[in-house]
């Protein structure tokens, strides 16, 4: 058998059997918005290396998640930038902290919009790193007991998923103990289980203030070479308690997305991180591709990968596209 009786471009030609036999969908359904709450701020910012993304001032909230609440974009993550940092990041967990006051603004208003809440204090620490130092390494242990108080915190604010960053040891394990003691049982853990050292992150730490003042991240998030050492992560992480396994960054390791879902048959979020918005909208700004159809076909290869749900920079700009 073979050609001429088997000709696969019999299911290519007609537009409507097309559709029909797709194997992969990308809908708003699966996009998540990042979002940049600035303490500090009295207007909107722009983040110069990231075109259409702002950080946004509190009074700024309720206009900006009514409007993706209304392009049918189903989900949030925050982001906070505080006004005062200290060494040790206490501020995360810190009452009345700038994404507290964000998550009851929002519920107050979007009910039905699902708030995620970043938890790591890289943006709150004074030298940029995901902890307190200890020497010039993170203390690990002593993060645990800040993260944990500070997805208490979001949780009772009434975030419906806490997201741990930081690529602690035992951090989701922190959080859901200290998540169940106080009664919030039903709070989502999102793990960042499988989180890259990775050199895309740049245009992020802008939007967030949260570039190291001293070394690097290497000794705490992975080694890009690394597959199996992302496999023993995420096991460690749902033995804990995680409920959905993110991958970040997405566009290059569309591998571990991959074998993630085929390994554990999980929820899995990929996170399309800022350097790969950065380089779509620099290259479509200058006319060298059509940055509506690299943006459809790069996230539709991360849901193809097998993520559940994509973390994007595009989801404003790819939501009308798509429609409701």
């Amino acid at each position: 058998m073979g050609y001429p009786i088997v000709r696969p471009r019999r299911l290519r030609q007609n537009k409507l059997i097309r559709e029909m036999v797709s194997e992969t969908s990308l809908d708003i359904k699966d996009l998540i918005y990042p979002v940049f709450i600035d303490e500090g701020a009295s207007e909107r910012n722009p983040v110069v290396s990231m075109p259409g993304v702002e950080r946004l001032p509190l009074n700024a909230l309720e206009e900006e998640i009514d409007e993706i609440a209304g392009m049918g974009i189903p989900g949030v993550i925050l982001f906070g930038i505080p006004e005062h940092k200290d060494e040790t990041g206490e501020g995360a967990s810190a009452p009345g902290n700038v994404i507290e006051r964000a998550v009851r603004s929002i519920k107050r208003r979007n009910r039905e919009i699902i708030i995620m809440a970043d938890v790591c204090l890289c943006e709150y620490t004074t030298h940029g790193h995901c902890g307190p130092l200890k020497g010039l390494t993170v203390d690990n242990d002593a993060t645990l007991d800040l993260i944990s108080r500070t997805a208490v915190n979001y949780a009772r604010a009434g975030a419906d998923v806490v997201a741990p960053s930081g690529m602690m040891d035992g951090m989701v394990h922190a959080i859901r103990s200290e998540l169940d003691f106080h009664g919030l049982k039903d709070t989502i853990i999102m793990s960042y289980a499988a989180k890259y050292a990775s050199s895309m992150y740049g245009p992020f730490r802008e939007a967030a203030a949260s570039g190291c003042q001293i070394g690097d991240r290497s000794a705490y998030q992975m080694d890009p070479a690394n597959s199996d050492e992302a496999i023993r992560e995420v096991a460690l992480d749902l033995e804990e308690g995680a409920d959905i396994i993110m991958i970040k960054p997405a566009l290059s390791y569309l591998d571990i997305i991959s074998r993630v879902k085929s390994e554990f048959r999980v929820p899995v979020a990929a996170y399309s991180v800022s350097g790969e918005y950065a380089m779509i909208k620099a290259a479509a700004a200058r006319g060298w591709i059509d940055g509506d159809l690299v943006s459809q076909e790069i996230l539709l290869s991360m849901r193809r990968a097998g993520a559940d749900m994509v973390i994007t920079y595009l989801a404003k700009e790819i939501a009308p596209l798509l429609g409701k």
